[in-house]
């Protein structure tokens, strides 16, 4: 970038360039808050979080979640089921039917609770079946003294049709066979055919043997699936000290891999782009030398997709490839020629990086603190939303269970529960002018409405404080990276405890600021979430108009958040630096990006191509040495390979957790870089070189610019 007067005025639409500032020698320390209302704001929502907490926690029990429920929406073994803990299916095969979605949408036919589950396999035969044989009826039907015919009965679903011999499992009623299947490993067709296991639909039509299994094995795929899940916890525990050894390992390997960075990111640069032109460069010459071969010749090819038949010449197809290759070959030697001077200052940027990491070793830890924020964030969430989720059913409990909100004669005394309930919903649940249905009805609705609300709201919450750890984290590295930069001899002038200080200042002055950022993050998310929802209702709908526009929607919401988590980023970096508020550091981050957009191109895109391989190098050493240690090919380690289930569970937990291992190191790593780059961009502008004004970048940057550093004006010599 150009400091020369002729160059101002084409910079205009992106602001003037900036001056120089004899006060500004890095990280202000005198400054103010800033974004008051924000932060403000932010604080009034934890308090608000606090409170729906509080309700979930008091009022929620996570335990009946997991606790059967009838058709009747009533908890087996609680209340008017008391003493039937556990739950039947009139039609075990008609749920299976359903698949896997039987476990989200629960099964359609009806379901009751029971004190025990069947002992026998019985089908009921309207012909020879009388009501006396009915075990299993709902609790509002009594088979007994009812006028219906037992035909009548089963078409009604009033009572069950079959059962099978059954077993108990998470309270439910499994067949017996099921659990052998699983667990001898038998045939499940054997099986139902062995223990004389049939089955009728409600209209008394017997289901054939093929339905039967298929029907059935969906419940052999889950049991399958539990077992599988016991089996990988049971290696996780045994082998959880290697898992933890290797994880370390592969830390250890991410930070050496950092340090030598700044000797080998020049060569895989320049290695990969020679390689890349070379390869296309070979590409184009043989398929050209292939056609001039062939081009005389009739040669063809036949290609078959499905009922799709095509016939190609391959003359016309190597030449093709060729031109298409050559095409390529020649936009990547013109970027080569027209951006060498920036790729090199990329390179230069990127040593400078692991220079600076080097030296602030700290940095390398920060990472993990705004990584174990965001789990608790994350859990906090959840547990939240899970005892939202069993507020209503709790207090369905309180009162379907509780003698206190009952006459003698079983009815409910609705002015206790009134009460009760109160201190909930205001003088909305105290107009007595409601009749007993009415109240209940309103009061289930208001109960729904208040933790839907609650739910979105906690939601809401987690994207915003997930958001607003992210920005913690890159604040302060961005203030101590800044430190280093506008520190003019190295490391002699860099501050004492950087990390520290600027952590202070993100705290003191600027979490308004962090919530702004992280308020405006965390909208788009929301909306981005709202789009899915959509887009899930939509699906199997035939209208193609509104799945088009959401699909946009999506994709510009989607686009609109990496651009505003790239400004955010940026901002930061400035606010920090400079310790404005959140929109003028945006609108200065933005207006020096534009100034300098070729650069801010290649740096960005050679440093992600850096940070992938980076990646991968350590995530292919941690998977590589956990694979060999834990199949016992390491001889001298092979006493400690443990005897495990799936030797595929720690080499998988291992290769996961190095990623992301990797990926909080390489982001202090990113973060160093994006911190220079900005900082060598002001630099540029507010400097020239003079003894007044002199260059705060490295020598290495100096000398890819042709520039200079003098002592005074008599002395020319380079500094």
């Amino acid at each position: 970038m150009s400091n020369k007067v002729g160059d101002i005025d084409e910079e205009k639409p992106y602001g003037k360039p900036l001056t120089y500032d004899k006060n500004f020698k890095g990280p202000i320390k005198d400054r103010s808050c800033t974004d008051i209302i924000c932060c403000l704001l932010f604080l009034i929502f934890i308090v608000g979080l606090v409170v729906v907490a509080f309700f979930a926690f008091k009022y929620g029990d996570p335990r009946l979640l997991v606790y059967p429920v009838n058709s009747n929406n009533e908890i087996c073994g609680y209340g008017n089921q008391l003493g039937k803990p556990y739950l039947l299916f009139f039609d075990l095969v008609a749920c299976g039917r359903m698949g896997m979605g039987v476990f989200v949408t629960g099964c359609p036919t009806p379901q009751i609770c029971v004190a025990a589950c069947p002992t026998e396999n019985k089908v009921i035969v309207s012909l020879t079946d009388t009501v006396n044989d009915l075990k299993y009826c709902k609790d509002d039907f009594d088979a007994a003294s009812s006028s219906k015919t037992v035909e009548n009965i089963l078409k009604d679903e009033d009572c069950a049709a079959y059962w099978f011999k059954s077993q108990p499992l998470i309270n439910r009623c499994v067949p017996s066979f099921l659990i052998d299947v699983l667990e001898k490993g038998k045939n499940l067709a054997t099986e139902i055919s062995n223990s004389n296991a049939n089955a009728t639909d409600a209209n008394g039509n017997p289901y054939n043997s093929a339905v039967m299994e298929g029907g059935l094995s969906v419940y052999g795929t889950f049991l399958k699936a539990k077992e599988y899940g016991e089996k990988i916890i049971e290696d996780v525990v045994t082998a959880w000290w290697m898992i933890l050894i290797g994880l370390i390992l592969a830390m250890i390997f991410a930070l050496i891999w950092i340090i030598i960075m700044r000797w080998i990111a020049g060569f895989m640069v320049w290695f990969t782009i020679l390689a890349f032109i070379s390869l296309f460069g070979f590409s184009t010459g043989w398929t050209l030398y292939q056609y001039y071969q062939l081009k005389d010749t009739d040669q063809s090819f036949h290609i078959q997709f499905s009922v799709i038949q095509m016939t190609m010449s391959k003359p016309k197809l190597f030449l093709a490839f060729g031109i298409i290759s050559g095409i390529i070959l020649l936009i990547a030697v013109l970027i080569l020629l027209f951006l060498c001077s920036r790729i090199r200052i990329a390179v230069s940027l990127i040593k400078e990086g692991s220079r600076a990491v080097g030296t602030m070793m700290f940095t390398l830890i920060c990472p993990i603190f705004p990584f174990f924020l965001q789990i608790v964030v994350i859990g906090f969430w959840l547990t939240v939303a899970v005892f939202l989720a069993s507020t209503g059913r709790n207090q369905s409990f309180e009162f379907n269970n509780s003698s206190n909100y009952k006459y003698p004669n079983g009815t409910y005394d609705y002015d206790k529960i009134k009460g009760a309930t109160s201190q909930f919903f205001g003088q909305a649940c105290d107009n007595t002018s409601l009749s007993a249905s009415e109240f209940c009805s309103f009061l289930k609705n208001q109960e729904e409405n208040f933790v839907l609300y609650s739910q979105i709201f906690n939601l809401f919450m987690m994207f915003w404080l997930v958001n607003f750890v992210v920005a913690l984290g890159q604040m302060t590295l961005a203030g101590a990276f800044a430190s280093y930069y506008w520190a003019f001899e190295k490391p002699k002038d860099i501050p004492a405890f950087p990390i520290l200080s600027s952590l202070w200042r993100c705290f003191r002055y600027h979490l308004g600021s962090l919530a702004f950022g992280a308020l405006i993050i965390a909208i788009v998310q929301m909306i981005r979430l709202l789009l899915e929802y959509v887009d899930a209702k939509l699906k199997g709908k035939e209208n193609p108009v509104a799945k088009f526009f959401v699909k946009c929607l999506k994709c510009c919401f989607w686009c609109l958040e990496k651009f505003l988590k790239f400004l955010n980023k940026n901002a930061y970096i400035l606010i920090a630096a400079h310790g404005k508020n959140f929109c003028t550091s945006a609108k200065n981050a933005f207006m020096l990006i534009m100034r300098n957009i070729v650069r801010v191109v290649v740096i960005d895109k050679v440093t992600d191509f850096l940070l992938l391989i980076s990646k991968l190098v350590v995530v292919a050493f941690a998977a590589a040495s956990s694979y060999f240690f834990f199949d016992g090919r390491i001889e001298f380690l092979a006493s400690f390979t443990p005897s495990l289930n799936f030797y595929v569970v720690p080499i998988v937990l291992v290769t996961l957790g190095s990623y992301v291992i990797a990926s909080c190191f390489f982001s202090v790593y990113e973060m160093a870089v994006d911190t220079l780059f900005l900082c060598f961009l002001e630099d540029l502008e507010r400097n020239d070189g003079s003894a007044e004004k002199p260059y705060f970048m490295s020598k290495d940057l100096r000398k890819i610019l042709g520039k200079k550093n003098v002592i005074s004006p008599s002395d020319k010599k380079e500094f």
